[in-house]
């Protein structure tokens, strides 16, 4: 039998978390035509080896990458981030929030620290903790990484947990740029507030200051 926790990427039907595979399996009555899975990295279009940039995001939405099977894909977070990969280089294509847009991706890849939605968007501390192995699994497995980006403050202490990094070490703060030992290469861990809806609605988050987020990892990686 596989070890699920061996792979960088988990099978769409994973049952690591009874509460998850519960919602999704409401969910599957409910929306029988939309992936209901574990959602896989969206990987860049010359392969994995070819990613310097890894964007971690939380968990998938329930009616973006929870529906359409790849991250930030159909809901508004989707619209600011790739609308800022494609203004920086890090895309090319054209965003549809359908995961047949063409869109791609070029030295980046994109993941979620949870990779099954969860209830109101707010995954559990075990939950979390069932699918670390599998964050470290997708860093690991990346020797041109330099940069992460962590959207939100969970992707952020997922991250540095997933790399055995103490979180008192290393406070999360938009901008707030880390530089992480990762299996003896240095690789920059850069903040920002997680581009979603509440974030953009209430001003926490402007497109000028997430933008500025990514010509930091733009300059690191140039």
């Amino acid at each position: 039998m596989t070890d699920l926790h061996s792979l960088a990427e988990p099978r769409a039907d994973c049952e690591l978390c009874p509460r998850l595979v519960g919602f999704r399996e409401d969910n599957q009555q409910k929306y029988p035509d939309w992936f209901n899975g574990a959602v896989p990295s969206f990987i860049p279009a010359a392969g994995i080896e070819s990613t310097r940039l890894l964007i971690v995001g939380l968990a998938p939405g329930l009616q973006g990458a929870n529906k359409t099977g790849r991250p930030f894909t159909g809901d508004w977070a989707g619209d600011l981030l790739y609308a800022t990969l494609l203004k920086f280089g890090l895309a090319a294509g054209h965003y549809a929030a359908n995961p047949k847009d063409g869109l791609t991706l070029k030295g980046t890849m994109i993941t979620n620290a949870v990779r099954c939605v969860p209830p109101q968007n707010k995954p559990i501390g075990a939950e979390m903790k069932n699918c670390r192995p599998f964050l470290t699994a997708r860093i690991t497995s990346l020797p041109q990484l330099q940069v992460i980006i962590c959207l939100g403050r969970i992707a952020h202490e997922n991250t540095l947990s997933a790399l055995d990094h103490k979180r008192a070490d290393y406070k999360f703060a938009h901008g707030a740029e880390h530089s992480l030992a990762v299996e003896g290469r240095k690789i920059m861990m850069i903040d920002s507030y997680h581009c979603s809806r509440y974030n953009t609605n209430t001003g926490r988050l402007t497109e000028s200051m997430f933008e500025d987020v990514f010509g930091k990892a733009s300059s690191a990686m140039a």
